[in-house]
């Protein structure tokens, strides 16, 4: 598993037993996991048995085990894969399996989160236009101007919606350039 040489020092500074003896590593752990499936949960900043370990170091090993904890959901990481990353940046076997319990406790939900963060935008799959002549606005001016009213049908997981706009000729024009672009640019992209 790949992993950034911040996240690493992060992970490493997590494993030292001179900075989280076993109960604050402990403790740590289920705080972290909680931060990332529960919107009410502690801070690990606030938490009182974790006060006595300064600050910046508590942000960072949380960033480091946040990002590690993801990335473990993310590829779907078994035990063996856990245990050789943590025992990489030196984790005491204790340790590892105190993680391990935690991961496993908490993975449904890490990956029902992972999978309700959906970056993909809709499929569009039609297109409907027609023109539409505007001769006076709302305060009663003559425009005498042209504009396109565009309907997008779209489709996201099995779910239909539309989306609706209007726009100038110069604004379709522009609009219609980027979609071209965009084509060659992905034609390209699946030739190389």
């Amino acid at each position: 598993m790949e992993l950034s040489e911040s996240v690493m020092k992060g992970l490493q500074t997590l494993a030292d037993p001179n900075v989280f003896d076993l109960k604050s590593f402990t403790i740590f752990t289920e705080v972290a996991f909680d931060s990332l499936v529960s919107s009410r949960s502690e801070s690990v900043l606030g938490h009182p048995e974790l006060r006595h370990i300064d600050q910046t170091t508590l942000k960072h090993c949380h960033t480091a085990a946040t990002t590690f904890i993801l990335e473990c959901v993310k590829q779907n990481a078994d035990k063996s894969t856990i245990s050789a990353c943590l025992e990489d940046v030196r984790f005491q076997n204790e340790r590892v399996d105190t993680f391990y319990n935690s991961f496993q406790k908490h993975k449904k939900n890490l990956e029902s989160l992972l999978s309700s963060t959906d970056t993909c935008p809709p499929h569009i799959t039609d297109a409907e236009w027609r023109l539409e002549y505007c001769i006076k606005n709302s305060h009663v001016h003559k425009v005498n101007q042209p504009s396109y009213l565009i309907s997008l049908n779209t489709e996201r997981a099995g779910a239909s919606s539309e989306i609706n706009f209007s726009c100038t000729m110069d604004q379709l024009q522009d609009l219609v350039g980027k979609m071209k672009d965009a084509a060659k640019s992905l034609e390209r992209a699946t030739q190389s």
